[in-house]
């Protein structure tokens, strides 16, 4: 009966030890703060058609998207809604063209109150003249940051006198910003050259 509770008492002895070392080995780790990572996203390379139709206006955008007219719109011309949509990217580029009629400041008005709309979710928003006196395109480009702002970038073109479009970048997810950021940089590109490239007829 000794020998029993002799055995029984050095196993229980040897448990107690060997969860004691577990603990203090675990303790004992430091624990460091991981690397901020993104997911796994294959990006096109960059390649651009010209957009030149009986629209007012010319543009490039890239091999890797299409030009369509907004499903929303269907009682409106193609040239007054239309969409650049990236599947592979799951974005869309959503456009508004109007002829002026004595309504410019009214549509600027607009183009400023849609970028500002996204006050509540954005970090900060910040805007850049857009100037070509050449090809009479002006306007201003609001870049929208924070985790979860619908749209990131927006801007409007004007030549003042005859035309006016606004357009509005969309990711179609829910994954916060911070995790899209290479495709929102890489679509920002886009967005970059379709203004550089733009042209009224």
């Amino acid at each position: 009966m000794n020998n029993r509770k002799i055995l029984a008492g050095t196993i229980l002895t040897c448990s107690l030890l060997i969860v004691i070392a577990f603990i203090g080995v675990g303790c004992s780790q430091n624990e460091t703060p991981k690397p901020r990572g993104y997911i796994r996203i294959d990006l096109p390379e960059k390649s651009y058609s010209l957009f030149d139709t009986l629209f007012p206006y010319t543009f490039e955008y890239p091999d890797y998207a299409s030009v369509e007219k907004d499903p929303l719109s269907e009682d409106m011309d193609m040239m007054k809604r239309f969409n650049v949509i990236f599947p592979e990217l799951k974005g869309t580029l959503h456009f508004t063209y109007e002829p002026l009629d004595n309504n410019l400041n009214i549509l600027i008005e607009d183009a400023v109150d849609f970028a500002y709309k996204h006050v509540p979710r954005a970090s900060t928003i910040s805007k850049t003249v857009i100037s070509n006196e050449d090809e009479r395109v002006f306007g201003t480009l609001f870049n929208i940051r924070g985790r979860q702002a619908a749209s990131t970038y927006q801007f409007y073109l004007t030549d003042s006198i005859h035309h006016f479009l606004r357009g509005s970048l969309y990711l179609n997810t829910f994954t916060d910003n911070d995790s899209l950021k290479p495709v929102i940089d890489f679509l920002k590109q886009d967005v970059d050259h379709f203004i550089n490239t733009f042209q009224w007829k």
